[in-house]
């Protein structure tokens, strides 16, 4: 297995020249966990008026400074109904939370502090100058930078973005990652299978890492082990404007693996096909005009654990993010062998002890097409290349997947 690419490098090559996508404009209510692509300014301040933080009377603070005070009630101030004349010396107006604080008035007594009547109002504690008032602009004056382009839209900046009035957003638009299967062994869940067949799993499991990591997963689904078959499919992926081709299986050099050929007959210009890496050594990465392939393994492990490794860090990248794993140091929990040229990415139940302590203990059996396992591991137990043996309770790097 000489002249096989470490996993670092291999990344970094996957990585090299994936610039940011262009922008789009959506409706906010579709901007949810895109990615902002412009510096987003306030159309309008907030509040827009100076609004009472409280349920109680609009004063002029002058005039409850001794109590107990008795004050004429000229109308009320409610959300949505503002009071339209002005308070003047001796008068008071009813209020509550979130009303514009009337013309004249400057500061708010709570109603607790109050005894009300019909056309008056006592009031019983003084209130200091603008006290239980919210100011203009408290949150934001029209113009103020409130968001940076770069930053993912969840529910906080898509409430502040709404509160400045704007009903829609630039964001980078989503990688399209178009998934191709190939195989005579491969049909769909639910469709009529010979002995000889499989059901075919990892697309939707790939779909679900494009979702998450902010792309848009197209299905081209399955491709027979056949040139014109292939063709047709590569067709489909560049009409839909694919960014990312992701093909599964048929990308090594066997009899039956006519994805290379295919591509290669298209043009691809073909960066590498086989990594130090377990479960995943038969990865294949090219480009083809402006489409970025990559070719994962068949057995639906290695597709798995490869797209956490190359493909989420490429997504993120086309939308202008850090990919930041989350790596973790844990403790063995059972002993391990040695470990050969490749980096393993071992399956295991990764568990947290009273004191925060992690222990990763790696699953007895490891070969790639068992999901199962990968279903039930939480983590993966990141092996360098070359690794001597280690024994439980000794330290270990592990990848956190759930």
């Amino acid at each position: 297995m000489t002249g096989l690419l470490p996993v670092d490098e291999a990344r970094a090559r996957i990585l090299a020249g994936a610039l940011k996508l262009d922008a789009e404009t959506v409706p906010l209510s579709a901007a949810g966990s895109r990615v902002l692509a412009a510096n987003l300014h306030a159309k309008r301040q907030q509040p827009p008026f100076a609004a009472s933080a409280m349920d109680g009377y609009a004063v002029r603070a002058v005039d409850v400074a001794t109590v107990p005070c008795s004050l004429k009630l000229i109308g009320q101030s409610a959300a949505g109904h503002a009071f339209s004349g002005v308070v003047n010396s001796g008068e008071a107006v009813r209020i509550f939370t979130g009303a514009p604080v009337p013309e004249g008035a400057d500061s708010v007594v709570i109603q607790e502090n109050t005894v009300p009547g019909d056309q008056q109002v006592e009031i019983i504690e003084t209130v200091t100058l603008s006290r239980n008032i919210r100011k203009a602009g408290l949150d934001f004056n029209q113009g103020d930078l409130l968001l940076e382009a770069g930053r993912v839209l969840d529910p906080a900046a898509l409430s502040l973005a709404a509160s400045a009035d704007h009903p829609t957003l630039q964001v980078v638009r989503q990688p399209r990652v178009a998934i191709l299967a190939t195989g005579d062994e491969l049909v769909s869940p639910g469709e009529n299978y010979r002995p000889d067949q499989i059901i075919s799993s990892n697309s939707f499991g790939l779909a679900e890492i494009v979702r998450k990591a902010g792309g848009t997963a197209i299905d081209l689904g399955i491709a027979e082990d056949r040139l014109e078959a292939l063709n047709d499919a590569l067709d489909q992926a560049i009409a839909t404007d694919a960014d990312i081709l992701v093909t599964l299986g048929g990308a090594s050099v066997g009899d039956h693996d006519l994805v290379q050929p295919a591509l290669a007959a298209r043009g691809m210009e073909l960066d590498f096909w086989k990594i130090a890496l377990r479960p995943g050594k038969p990865l294949m990465f090219g480009r083809l005009d402006g489409m970025k392939i990559l070719g994962l393994p068949g057995n639906p492990v290695s597709s798995l654990i490869c797209a956490h490794i190359f493909l989420t860090p490429l997504i993120r990248a086309m939308l202008g993010l850090p990919h930041a794993p989350d790596l973790r140091t844990a403790v063995l929990g059972s002993d391990m062998g040695t470990n050969d040229q490749r980096q393993d990415y071992v399956r295991a139940r990764i568990t947290t002890s009273a004191d925060g302590t992690l222990t990763a203990t790696p699953f007895a059996v490891q070969d790639s097409s068992m999901l199962k396992f990968m279903a039930e591991a939480n983590g993966l137990i990141i092996r360098r290349p070359h690794a001597s043996a280690s024994q439980a309770g000794s330290a270990c790097s592990v990848l956190m997947l759930r």
